[in-house]
């Protein structure tokens, strides 16, 4: 009953999906839509950029240049557009310590490396490996998320942080000190009149984004009324100049590379990581697909920049990425607007921004994590595989407990052994005697799973003197295939019997050839219509175990 409810509301404050079939025309109202978009998520931008600054130990401005900055490149060359990047939380728990050891011109530098690494993978384009994530590792990773970004609004509830501590849980923020009770009541009550107004807003009119007509109703109620509740100000203030060139002020030396480069990769890898599986929930939302090498390659140019101008770096932003297209925008002109609304902030506005109830934005990230929960994974579990139902658990646990990039590797990885378990238990044969010829035409692929199955089809004793294996049905895979099959093919010249190979496809052809396994240099007729039976030479790989 819950989570039919929570899936039903959610339904109602997603976005649907939307097939573009070419280039978006922008008209008055578009351009409209886009701008409106970019105030709103500009606006929610400030309170998460001080606070993950926060987080990461670094003044309050090293975060808002790092989201302006961040935000305004790949919104100018990212792989989707729509997307938005800043200062995220998963990059700032991993900075903290560097910061506290080594200082902020190290955090600098290390992020220049990082963007540099980040443009390497996309060079080469590493970007595309990301489609080697199950689907259940998706929804995992949207789950987990949502419950963070959940779990990180709940500190505008008190008055004082949890104290710090060397391995901090992912409910140790519940630790602080909470408002008195007269204050959180009222706190609970604005954002729960947030949350109404962005529900309620597109029965009314679809003129103006939701989320920004809360952050404005809730604001004009809580100024007007003169509502003592905290406030963006209380965080700290926003006020600040252009950000300025700044070379990072660390040792040129080999010290100081080894004390940068295991922060830079563990960063590059995180940073990517989010960013490309928001840009896959992104572009499900928009049916737009490709561009993930051009994701890494925007995101390592905007954090070398980054790092070159006092900002901490970044990332993709699920959720403000969810607040900008549930807002309609489509185009990378919402993101540009978004980070220069920042920069506006920071530098013209900041005194109307300071005064913006806390309240307001805490209500709108709230409404994105109820749309970002992916609600029918909780219906489905009983009908899906049960390994598929557990990575989805486990994506999401440890995302929570620990970080996202271990998380998705965790899920890969057990989604990975899970199908290579079913994969090794589906080879077989079926065997034909022509005259004094047996034939066993393999079903399956043969891989390192499957290579003991395999070895385990064949009656060498009882076999006539000459036996083909034909791989019509099966493929050849990795080096535990080959030495599966120069195993077997030893066993028949022990007992003085003869193994062929037929209808091998050209990338086994190739993969077999290239370990000196073929008798006979030739290709096999890609259409089958002529089998080329092949000898198999011993000795090549070994006996070694």
């Amino acid at each position: 009953m819950i989570s039919s409810t929570f899936s039903a509301l959610a339904d109602r404050i997603t976005i649907p999906a939307r097939r573009r079939s070419g280039p978006m025309t922008f008209n008055v109202p578009r351009i409209r839509t886009e701008l409106l978009a970019g105030l709103t998520v500009a606006l929610a931008l400030v309170p998460e950029a001080v606070a993950f600054a926060f987080v990461a130990g670094v003044e309050p401005l090293v975060g808002l240049y790092a989201a302006f900055i961040v935000g305004l490149i790949t919104a100018l060359i990212g792989g989707r557009p729509g997307m938005i990047s800043g200062a995220t939380g998963a990059l700032a728990v991993v900075m903290v310590a560097l910061v506290a050891q080594h200082g902020v011109e190290y955090l600098f530098a290390t992020v220049v490396l990082m963007g540099i690494l980040q443009v390497l993978a996309g060079l080469f384009r590493l970007g595309k490996f990301i489609r080697l994530v199950p689907h259940p590792v998706m929804l995992g990773f949207v789950n987990g998320l949502a419950i963070v970004i959940g779990l990180a609004q709940l500190t505008q509830f008190q008055t004082a942080p949890a104290p710090p501590t060397d391995h901090p849980g992912p409910f140790h923020m519940l630790e602080g000190t909470w408002m008195e009770m007269p204050q959180l009541l009222v706190m609970l009550g604005l954002v729960g009149l947030t949350m109404l107004i962005i529900w309620g807003t597109p029965k009314i009119t679809k003129a103006i984004p939701a989320p920004l007509a809360g952050i404005g109703i809730v604001a004009a109620l809580v100024i007007g009324f003169g509502i003592d509740v905290p406030s963006v100000g209380d965080m700290s203030s926003i006020a600040g100049g252009l950000p300025q060139f700044h070379i990072p002020m660390v040792p040129l030396n080999l010290e100081t590379f080894e004390i940068i480069l295991p922060y830079a990769v563990i960063l590059a890898a995180i940073g990517l990581i989010e960013s490309l599986l928001t840009l896959n929930l992104v572009g499900e939302i928009k049916e737009e697909r490709g561009g993930a090498s051009q994701e890494c390659v925007a995101q390592g140019v905007a954090n070398t920049v980054t790092g070159f101008f006092g900002g901490m770096g970044g990332c993709a932003m699920i959720g403000q990425s969810m607040i900008n297209v549930k807002s309609g925008g489509r185009t990378r002109l919402s993101g540009i607007s978004a980070a220069l609304f920042l920069l506006a902030f920071i530098l013209f506005a900041s005194p109307v921004i300071e005064v913006i109830p806390l309240a307001a934005l805490v209500g709108v990230m709230f409404m994105v994590v109820i749309g970002t929960f992916a609600w029918h994974s909780l219906s489905i579990m009983r009908r899906i595989p049960l390994t598929d139902a557990l990575v989805i658990v486990l994506v999401t646990v440890v995302t929570v407990w620990h970080d996202l990039a271990v998380a998705v590797v965790v899920g890969v990885i057990v989604s990975a052994l899970s199908y290579a378990w079913k994969a090794s238990r589906r080879i077989d044969a079926e065997t034909e005697t022509i005259g004094t010829t047996k034939v066993y035409k393999i079903e399956g692929p043969l891989f390192f799973g499957s290579a003991e199955g395999f070895a385990e089809l064949f009656t060498v004793k009882d076999d006539p003197d000459t036996v083909i294996v034909d791989f019509v049905d099966s493929r050849v895979v990795d080096q535990s295939a080959l030495q599966a099959i120069e195993g077997v093919a030893a066993k028949y010249e022990a007992a003085g019997k003869t193994l062929q190979l037929r209808h091998l496809t050209r990338d086994c052809h190739q993969l077999l050839n290239r370990a000196g396994q073929l008798m006979v240099d030739s290709d096999d007729d890609p259409d089958y219509g002529l089998a080329v039976d092949y000898g198999v030479r011993l000795g090549r790989l070994g006996s070694g175990h």
